[in-house]
């Protein structure tokens, strides 16, 4: 939709709201839901605010101490939310609403550092200084449960009944059950403006993923957080729910395994066209994967997911449509490209891909040179493991001098904050592991 759709479907009283939202550290769109009219008239010409303390909250919103950009101290003052037109959509499953993004500025006029999806501008903007462009396409798993999220939330997420009660990956008959919502989802995304590609089943119990075609890097992580809030909308809509947790149960785990390419600003395929270059991409990816897992996998949670022979990659390898390792080379021509297979489903899109650009990047710069492709079982391998926990991530991230020079010690040092409150909640908490362990026996 364009702006003067936009205007046309308002004036037909097709449309009354307007939803604005940005993507926050978590992944989650924060916005809001603006009068179609006041839109028109004083949002599109001088943007909204929204209070700075939403890039400086943890998972339930709390503000939390340690963020330089927002505090008690500083007031907790507005940024302002200056909307993207280009990202202007339909919402069908909410009548009479469009939604957009923003990007984030401070009431001067300069960006907010920290911002996911400047975050990425940044390092899109150093691969259009060599004349590229990065083109992805994010594969986000999620479990389906037959509980409400309020009911799932009363019984403190326990003993959920899961859409399907066994492995349906690729199974047309497991599918079939949730049709009706996984249909419902497609013909939402598609009337958002998304391209829909297919549905299958996964392996954990009411585990499925949808699949959408890739797109520009920038485009495709707006798709990405445009899909996930939808749909987790949709399954409310239809009193079911469903999670995009890295690790809900010891089963398989949600991944988000990420494809990347570059094209030339002319369209010309580049990995294809220099060996070489892609190579020396590819090599950064590996050399730089440690430091950066952070921005692959945010969470304690996340960490979970990397168990040997469960999918989700342990070792630090690549090779040839090898799903044993972290990065894996498919395609050819235009679709030459590599997986990275590291980030799980509660990954935030925009932080994940300025973190393969940036390594790819490195790679290049450091004309790094490739090492041989693993091939057999990467679990078994000696190859370098991914990190094990996130208090490991976030010291290999502080240690980083690649994170500090293509982020910037603003942006390393708000996620490191981040990554600490995430590990004083956690290492505060109570698990049911402890309880069920030693309530009796210890």
């Amino acid at each position: 939709m364009d702006l003067e759709q936009l205007r046309s479907e308002i004036a037909a009283g097709n449309v009354d709201t307007v939803v604005l939202g940005f993507t926050d550290m978590q992944g989650r769109l924060q916005g809001k839901r603006l009068d179609a009219g006041y839109f028109l008239s004083d949002v599109l010409g001088h943007a909204a605010e929204g209070c700075n303390y939403l890039l400086a909250v943890d998972v339930d919103m709390n503000t939390v101490d340690g963020y330089a950009m927002s505090s008690w101290s500083s007031g907790y003052g507005d940024f302002v939310l200056q909307p993207d037109l280009s990202t202007l959509h339909r919402i069908p499953w909410h009548p009479g609403s469009v939604g957009l993004l923003a990007d984030l500025e401070w009431l001067d006029g300069k960006p907010v550092v920290a911002s996911p999806r400047q975050i990425l501008g940044r390092q899109t903007a150093r691969l259009a200084e060599r004349g590229w462009k990065a083109y992805a396409g994010t594969e986000l798993e999620f479990i389906v449960f037959k509980d409400s999220y309020e009911q799932a939330w009363n019984a403190g997420y326990r003993n959920l009944t899961p859409a399907n009660q066994y492995n349906v990956d690729y199974s047309l008959l497991g599918t079939a059950r949730i049709e009706p919502l996984l249909r419902r989802i497609r013909l939402a995304m598609t009337g958002a403006g998304l391209t829909v590609e297919s549905a299958k089943g996964e392996c954990n119990p009411g585990q499925h993923e949808i699949a959408f075609k890739y797109d520009e890097v920038t485009a495709a992580c707006d798709h990405h957080v445009i899909y996930k809030n939808g749909a987790k909308e949709i399954a409310a809509q239809e009193n079911v729910s469903l999670t995009f947790m890295a690790k809900v149960n010891e089963r398989e785990g949600n991944s988000c395994h990420i494809h990347l390419s570059l094209r030339g600003l002319d369209g010309s395929p580049v990995f294809a066209d220099d060996d070489v270059l892609f190579q020396r991409f590819l090599a950064g990816q590996l050399k730089y994967m440690r430091e950066l897992t952070l921005m692959f996998a945010p969470n304690v949670n996340s960490y979970k997911r990397y168990a040997d022979g469960s999918f989700a990659p342990t070792a630090v390898a690549w090779g040839h449509d090898n799903r044993t390792c972290s990065l894996r080379v498919v395609g050819h021509g235009h679709g030459l490209r590599f997986e990275n297979r590291v980030p799980g489903a509660d990954v935030n899109p925009y932080l994940a891909s300025a973190a393969i650009v940036a390594a790819g990047l490195a790679g290049v710069e450091e004309e790094l040179e490739l090492e041989p492709e693993l091939v057999g079982n990467a679990y078994t391998s000696d190859a370098p493991r991914v990190p094990k926990t996130l208090r490991e991530a976030r010291e290999l991230f502080a240690a980083s001098a690649l994170a500090r020079n293509a982020f910037g010690d603003d942006v390393v040092d708000h996620y490191l904050n981040a990554a600490d409150v995430e590990l004083a909640a956690f290492d505060a908490a109570v698990t049911d592991w402890e309880l069920r362990r030693g309530f009796e026996r210890l």
